[in-house]
């Protein structure tokens, strides 16, 4: 991933306000449609110059050719702030995001994240890379806003029970059951994203074990996909985090850390 500034020079008289409303919608706009990650975007001013600082999946994140209606039309309304068309600038690698994935075209995807992930939701099976949302083809939305806040409900859900507060027990349970709305959500997505891309799309289950011990071996073989039943432990783990596939269901899951 890569960091950039995008710069805002005003080319007429205007107000803060004005500026900051035109500048804070383009970023929710390049935000839910993948091209920036992150929730925090800082700006600064400087003699009549706007900064913004961003981080991006790939160098070309922010080309035009990637551009949403949605983000096109935020980009015009600038000028009605008096604003130019940002200029853009890569400022270096961030050492701490993981890689965008290399595939051109995965040949199975994943929906996971955890209470560190900034980067797409959205991973290639192969590699466990990010997969840019701008890379999926249009939704009806016109942008990937359901699957950006579903990503920000899961990982704060997860940090609320890693944290291991009064609310830990509560929180678990929703991230382990199925038939929680967060889960219901999260696996309705991935089946979109599936009609969408023609592409098999998992949905990933976390899973804890019952009480204060280990989940045992035992235990773990009597494991049934939650959906329909069926036998799905697999002899080694994908990439070390998945010990459960159920291909019929698209569900992945975990033995208990």
């Amino acid at each position: 991933m890569f960091t950039a500034e995008l710069t805002f020079e005003c080319y007429q008289d205007t107000t803060i306000e004005a500026v900051d409303s035109a500048i804070t919608q383009l970023i929710d706009a390049l935000r839910y449609n993948g091209q920036i990650l992150g929730r925090e975007f800082p700006t600064s001013i400087d003699d009549g110059v706007f900064i913004t600082r961003v981080v991006c999946p790939e160098e070309e994140s922010l080309h035009p050719k990637h551009h949403s209606s949605t983000v096109e039309k935020c980009l015009q309304a600038l000028s009605e702030a008096g604003l130019l068309a940002p200029k853009v600038r890569l400022t270096g690698m961030d050492l701490h995001s993981d890689n965008t994935d290399p595939c051109q075209q995965p040949k199975w995807q994943v929906l996971y994240t955890h209470y560190l992930s900034t980067c797409s939701p959205l991973r290639c099976g192969e590699h466990l890379a990010p997969i840019p949302l701008y890379k999926l083809p249009p939704a009806k939305a016109d942008d990937h806003q359901a699957l950006l806040r579903w990503q920000v409900d899961w990982s704060s859900t997860d940090e609320l029970q890693m944290h291991g507060t009064t609310l830990q027990q509560a929180c678990s349970d929703v991230l382990t059951d199925i038939n929680s709305p967060l889960n219901n959500t999260g696996w309705q997505l991935a089946k979109d994203i599936e009609q969408q891309t023609n592409t098999p799309t998992y949905y990933y289950l976390y899973h804890l074990a019952d009480g204060t011990k280990k989940e045992s071996e035992a235990q773990a073989d009597q494991r049934r996909c939650p959906s329909c039943g069926g036998d799905w432990q697999l002899e080694d783990a994908l990439h070390g985090i998945f010990d459960f596939k159920c291909e019929p269901c698209r569900l992945l899951s975990n033995l208990p850390w």
